[in-house]
């Protein structure tokens, strides 16, 4: 991978990995105090470690395609067939949720 490459995809990771995580401070201004949740890359959102209600990762999910489209002015759904197929779930977690983004905003604005 050349240095630019390596360069624009730490960019790329950077921005999603905000996204995601300014999504979660905004649920959490949302929750009871004793209902809020982690934030950090290893946040876990989905599966038996989560903490946060379906309802909350729906919400978080909308926030964060919502984000995303505005950024990079294109359509990006995280929830098609493609992430529901995949061995392990773009949801597990922050970091996992990240790699996911940076794989689609690479394929909607390759370098």
């Amino acid at each position: 991978m050349s240095d630019a490459v390596a360069l624009r995809e730490a960019a790329l990771r950077e921005a999603a990995m905000g996204i995601v995580l300014d999504a979660l401070e905004s649920l959490n201004q949302e929750l009871d105090l004793s209902d809020r949740v982690a934030v950090g890359p290893t946040t876990p959102l989905f599966g038996a470690d989560a903490t946060m209600d379906s309802l909350s990762l729906v919400s978080v999910i909308v926030d964060v395609e919502t984000a995303l489209t505005l950024k990079y002015d294109a359509p990006i759904s995280l929830t098609d067939d493609r992430a529901m197929s995949r061995e392990i779930s773009p949801f597990d977690d922050v970091a996992t949720l990240t790699d996911y983004i940076v794989e689609l905003i690479s394929e909607i604005a390759p370098a």
